[in-house]
């Protein structure tokens, strides 16, 4: 199992990974920029940061699945 994630993080990071890699990497920032704006609005209602975090990767996390589903890999 290690392997295969070392494995798949080299041809990530050589863009071999993906059949369209801009693709990925737009997903990959769609991503990102949702879970950063979820956090910040959380913190700004008022929730302590220990709460708003977890939250935001818990929906930034599930949201990831949505966004990669038509990705095809090499």
């Amino acid at each position: 199992m290690w392997a295969m994630a070392q494995n798949s993080i080299v041809l990530f990071f050589r863009g071999k990974l993906f059949a369209e890699p801009r693709k990925a990497l737009l997903m990959i920032f769609v991503g990102v920029l949702v879970t950063a704006s979820l956090l910040v609005m959380i913190a700004k209602l008022g929730a302590p940061l220990w709460m708003a975090a977890p939250v935001a990767a818990f929906v930034g996390g599930g949201l990831q699945p949505y966004l990669f589903r038509n990705l095809r890999y090499r």
